[in-house]
């Protein structure tokens, strides 16, 4: 089934890259949820009228929200296509996690409206009645629910869509909310023991913890969280494939939402080769990243000294004794200037957000494993955030060692 409304309503859909096609599959989406929610929604208001089930009840004004949450996706990945403007440059992707987010809440805000009124049920008890339509009704809306489930989290991850990612919780959580309704309502017309009251609460409480999680799901794209260590390697290892590239450092990834990522990275190349091809290399990496990967790629262009016998053992030496004090930073930019009272060892090291050494500290700790021979070796150190969180070592291949 879903396979089939993917071929029917969502063009080149395995160009998932593209913001196009990521659009369609999220209007796909949205309306399937506005559709189903509405239908169930509809199906148990009749169902809870007929039994008087609070817990039913509740259960379609869940299914009402979950619509107008669709509808919310809807318009989320509609604005989100919205191209760059004079005023947001970078387009308007992060809309759909700010929908994710609408989501999220509106999950929460029924969590609390269910808890409130089955509170009330436990406190003053109504007699309910479980009609077989009732019933039916119930183990029809858990399949269907079950499905949109699947469905949801099929897209999400096809896409790499938080939004739907949200909603798949969502929907897995009113699958297991009804399965709790019919639970109850199987006891109240078999035993004459009322459980609505109590089976709402469980509910209820079950939606707000899943709701918090969404939220932090939702607001961390919005926050800014460090990229995918794995997507971070295969831009540094990528980099590095082209001819002349002898190492890359200082990368920083930028998501604005999905189809919408931005980075910058330093390129280490040979100072002896040809200024003007190194720059076309870069030029072909930039390009490459944009129409292979999406991704808008700046490279700043660092001439480093290579084969030259003194600087390679001492830039070995260097990175050895950074290492030995911590192996999670990460040395580049390495120069030396040899004068005839001291050596002068000058260099950029990456450490991890939120380390926790001062970089004053960190220089004297560095300058003072530095020294070795009869020359002092002085130290002009610039400590850099690795803001790409899986930058434990340099990304240098083994010809800038």
């Amino acid at each position: 089934m879903t396979n089939w409304l993917i071929r029917l309503f969502v063009k080149n859909a395995d160009d998932v890259k593209s913001p196009a096609v990521h659009t369609r599959y999220g209007w796909l989406a949205g309306l399937v949820g506005v559709i189903c929610n509405v239908l169930l929604a509809a199906g148990k208001f009749v169902a809870g009228l007929l039994s008087g089930s609070i817990a039913i009840m509740g259960d379609a004004v869940n299914n009402l929200s979950d619509a107008a949450a669709s509808v919310i996706t809807l318009v989320g990945f509609k604005l989100g296509a919205k191209p760059a403007d004079r005023e947001h440059p970078f387009g308007h992707a992060r809309f759909e996690y700010v929908a994710g987010l609408v989501v999220a809440l509106l999950v929460m805000v029924i969590g609390v409206e269910l808890f409130r009124t089955s509170i009330g049920k436990i406190i003053t008890p109504e007699p309910v009645d479980y009609s077989w339509v009732a019933l039916i009704m119930l183990a029809v809306s858990i399949l269907v629910k079950l499905w949109m489930a699947l469905f949801n989290r099929n897209i999400g991850r096809r896409i790499g869509s938080a939004t739907l990612q949200a909603t798949f919780v969502d929907s897995r959580n009113d699958m297991i909310a009804t399965a709790a309704v019919l639970i109850a309502a199987l006891v109240a017309r078999f035993t004459g023991l009322n459980l609505d009251g109590w089976m709402g609460l469980a509910v209820a409480v079950f939606i707000l913890i899943s709701g918090i999680g969404m939220v932090r799901q939702t607001l961390n794209p919005l926050l800014g969280t460090a990229p995918d260590p794995e997507y971070v390697q295969y831009i540094a290892h990528k980099i590095e494939s082209y001819p002349g590239v002898l190492g890359t450092h200082d990368l920083i990834v930028h998501d604005y939402g999905p189809g919408r990522r931005f980075a910058s990275a330093h390129v280490e190349m040979d100072s002896d080769g040809d200024v003007l091809e190194s720059h076309d290399v870069i030029d072909n990496i930039e390009r490459d990243f944009l129409e292979q990967d999406q991704l808008h790629l700046i490279i700043h262009y660092d001439p480093i000294v290579n084969g030259d016998a003194m600087v390679d053992s001492a830039r070995r030496w260097a990175q050895r004794q950074v290492e030995g004090i911590d192996p999670q930073l990460a040395l580049h930019d390495f120069r030396l200037v040899d004068g005839p009272s001291h050596t002068n060892y000058i260099f950029d090291v990456a450490v991890p957000p939120g380390y926790p050494t001062p970089p004053a500290e960190l220089t004297q700790k560095i300058e003072a494993a530095l020294q070795h021979g009869s020359k002092p070796i002085r130290l002009v150190l610039t400590v850099d955030d690795a803001y790409s969180s899986s930058l434990q070592g340099p990304f240098e291949s083994d010809t800038t060692d």
